[in-house]
């Protein structure tokens, strides 16, 4: 009974948490429920139960239908006033960038790229970067091989290497996916406006949407990366798919013109034109690219980010999808997407479910991401409290590290040059903080040269466990990122050795995690 009513209390906060989080939002979407307007939360309910079932990793969920959210969850510690890593979801607001721009006349797609940068061309150009258009950067079509993008942000003006490569296919013609295309359109938009399209798209876009806390990484020239590195929040991503699922409308102002929506989220080139159509059925990336959107089956179009960022649009059900989270298999997230929401849009209304609905509502406002599991701490954490350990020699230039076992926390400590970096871990919960560590967050794309934009400390929820009497292992989510970092420390006599392992490393696929060795001072 005693836990009954306990549990009761933490789901009646964990809703007034999140309805206090969501008022804060600036011009929050209508919301109804999901039979008012003819979707089943028998249904909703079904898809989330795959999803937690599945081996992906759900962040937040927002579904819409006919303008109005029906359902919405984040999975403690993430939470509707936090941002999210957009990851190449940034290149559909690159490509709405471009559409504000042709609308005004400053740009066309028919332009030549060389005739935007002509202190950044090669001594000789060929006829193929001659020829190279807007159209051919917006529809992933260049002609380059293999993928320019990381070999492209090593260098100090990303632009002049981008047209120093060679081009092997003819511009239009072989779709290669890459994020310095979308760079490329980027700086054009910057060089015709004067304005990076961050603050380019401020007025026309972000504000009539009622979107803020914006930010996107730069290049070292200062532009916006344009394929990657944009932050927004959950319902900002639903009003931006809305907008394109009302081509263009917002709020009965057409903001876009509806001929560039259609335009720019209509099939223009094929990514896989050599896949058997049995294949292409069942596969979402062989439906066609658009401007920097993609088609999907069940004739939706989508925004969609490295590791699971979705916006998916359906017209044919006047409904709109969000998705944050990390996964390794974006396919099998859509996939549960079309099994088990899709049948859930029915007609315009549905008989009341009060049933299904407080269910749905309950599992919505509770749903959470475990943190480490509550153990006692052992004999060993009182002997290593307060104590340093030098590091042997590292790439990552870290010369000592320390814990406290304290108050029922640790206090990890780590020592870089003339820089030390605190954080703090629970035990069998989440300890909220930040960190301006280097490389916080973990991420698939980063530059290496020039300045970054300065987005801040990272926020980052921590927990620790032990997995034996001389085993540490601390957890830290990057909760404004997909990817969480894992420390496991193995103590022996005055010794620590730390593997550093990390989800984005497991989504690669990677088996090299650095293993730091130190000796207690």
């Amino acid at each position: 009974m005693v836990y009954r009513k306990f549990f009761r209390l933490t789901l009646a906060f964990m809703l007034l948490v999140n309805l206090s989080l969501l008022a804060q939002l600036k011009e929050p979407l209508p919301r109804s429920n999901p039979e008012a307007e003819g979707v089943s939360s028998a249904q909703i309910l079904q898809f989330l139960d795959a999803v937690s079932k599945s081996k992906n990793e759900f962040h937040s969920l927002m579904i819409l239908r006919h303008g109005k959210v029906i359902a919405e969850g984040w999975w403690n510690p993430y939470r509707p006033d936090l941002r999210h890593t957009m990851y190449s979801t940034s290149k559909s607001f690159t490509s709405t960038a471009v559409g504000f721009a042709v609308t005004e006349g400053k740009i066309k797609l028919s332009d030549k790229v060389i005739s935007y940068f002509p202190d950044d061309l090669p001594d000789t150009v060929s006829p193929a970067l001659a020829a190279l258009t807007l159209k051919d950067l917006i529809t992933m079509s260049v002609g380059q091989k293999p993928d320019p993008t990381f070999k492209t942000m090593q260098s100090d003006n990303w632009a002049k290497y981008f047209l120093s490569l060679p081009i092997v296919d003819t511009p239009g013609k072989v779709f290669l996916y890459n994020s310095i295309s979308p760079y490329m359109l980027s700086a054009i938009v910057q060089k015709v406006t004067g304005k990076k399209i961050i603050d380019y798209l401020r007025p026309r876009l972000f504000e009539p949407l009622g979107i803020e806390g914006v930010d996107w990484e730069i290049s070292p020239q200062g532009i916006n990366s344009g394929g990657w590195g944009l932050r927004v929040k959950t319902e900002d991503m639903a009003k931006f798919g809305q907008m394109y699922l009302q081509k263009g409308v917002w709020k009965g102002k057409q903001i876009l013109p509806k001929s560039w929506v259609e335009e720019a989220t209509t099939f223009k080139i094929d990514q896989a034109p050599k896949m058997a159509q049995a294949s292409r059925d069942s596969n979402d990336w062989a439906q066609g690219y658009c401007y920097q959107f993609w088609r999907c089956r069940h004739n939706a179009f989508r925004a969609d980010g490295a590791f699971g960022q979705y916006i998916v649009m359906m017209p044919d059900q006047d409904a709109v999808v969000i998705i944050t989270g990390e996964t390794a298999d974006m396919q099998d997230e859509l996939n549960l997407l079309w099994t088990h929401l899709l049948p859930a849009f029915k007609g315009s209304v549905l008989p009341a479910d009060a049933a299904h609905a407080g269910l749905l509502k309950k599992k919505l406002s509770t749903m959470a991401l475990p943190p480490a599991n509550l153990v006692p701490d052992p004999p060993m954490a009182a002997s290593i409290s307060g104590k340093s350990f030098s590091l042997d020699s590292n790439d990552m230039k870290a010369e000592s590290v320390s814990f406290v076992f304290r108050n029922k926390e640790c206090t990890w400590m780590v020592r870089e040059g003339d820089s030390t970096y605190t954080i703090i871990f629970s035990p069998g919960k989440w300890h909220l903080g930040e960190t301006r560590m280097p490389n916080a967050p973990p991420s698939l794309i980063r530059a290496t040269k020039g300045p970054y934009a300065d987005l801040g400390p990272a926020k980052i929820a921590n927990s620790y466990t032990w997995k034996d009497d001389h085993t540490l292992e601390l957890t830290v989510r990057y909760i404004e990122s997909p990817h969480t970092d894992i420390m496991i420390c193995s103590f022996d006599k005055d010794t620590v050795s730390i593997e550093l392992d990390g989800s984005l490393k497991r989504m690669m696929r990677s088996k090299n995690n650095k293993v730091l060795k130190g000796v207690m001072k």
